[in-house]
């Protein structure tokens, strides 16, 4: 290869890599675009309220599958009220604020998502740690069994190599080396596996029972914070979140939900 050529692949490929650092991730964002809304803490924050209960929201993270909304629920009235954080709930919108229906309905509905009730999710992350449990000791047993069966097989070749003639001999050692290898892997996999997955399980039963807000019965006078999550749609450019104050009204904020580009620091 000539030296010119060696030259100008080496400056393509720096461009390459420069280019590769300065290009602009997506980086989502959520912020209210309705009620009394104001920076709180250096966040958006919304405010809203209907007859007597007042609600005040901001968008806190992204966290897994869900939107983390800071929510705190104020009662203002002369009489309890009950909040249920799984009652809060959302209409997906387009970027004209426009409803988006459910592919191929009919008649078409909209799309619409419920919050996470942190009461059954916390007890589905119980039983979602004691069957990964269960899991992991069924795989030490099988993997048990495969290794006493690699031994016996090991030995069985072996003590008959007399018999064998030495290629055949040489084809046993590769074939029982590469089953023990692939034993072995196997284990490190399934406790891999065990680990991650505990690992996420334990930061979610966190998240239920320290983060999320649970359901309460609040006094006049009272009010309660906490996260609430509803479930993140790519479809929605637009969030119509509700929350029922009573059988026939709820209170009504709209947020706005992008993915922008953000641009990597240059070092």
């Amino acid at each position: 290869m000539k030296s010119g050529n060696s030259l100008l692949i080496l400056w393509v490929c720096a461009v390459s890599l420069v280019g590769l650092n300065g290009c602009a991730t997506k980086v989502y964002q959520l912020r209210p675009i309705s009620g009394d809304v104001a920076q709180i803490d250096g966040r958006p924050t919304t405010k809203a309220e209907e007859k007597g209960i007042a609600v005040v929201a901001s968008f806190e993270r992204l966290d897994l599958q869900y939107v983390a909304l800071d929510i705190e629920v104020k009662n203002k009235t002369d009489h309890p009220f009950d909040v249920d954080p799984a009652d809060f709930q959302y209409t997906a919108l387009d970027k004209d604020q426009h409803a988006v229906f459910i592919a191929n309905s009919y008649p078409q509905k909209p799309l619409m998502f419920s919050a996470a009730d942190p009461i059954q999710e916390a007890d589905q992350t119980v039983y979602n740690q004691e069957r990964e449990v269960k899991r992991i000791k069924r795989a030490k047993v099988i993997n048990t069994v495969l290794l006493v069966a690699a031994v016996a097989s090991d030995v069985a070749s072996s003590s008959s190599r007399s018999n064998q003639r030495p290629e055949r001999w040489v084809q046993n050692r590769i074939t029982h080396n590469n089953i023990y290898t692939a034993i072995q892997a196997k284990r490190i996999i399934d406790h891999g596996l065990f680990a991650d997955r505990m690992q996420r399980y334990d930061y979610e039963a966190y998240r239920w029972k320290e983060l999320a807000m649970k359901p309460t019965t609040l006094q006049p006078g009272q009010s309660v914070r906490g996260l609430v999550y509803l479930p993140m749609s790519r479809d929605a450019r637009h969030m119509l979140i509700n929350y029922p104050v009573s059988e026939y009204e709820s209170i009504m904020i709209t947020f706005q939900q992008d993915w922008v580009n953000e641009k990597r620091n240059k070092k």
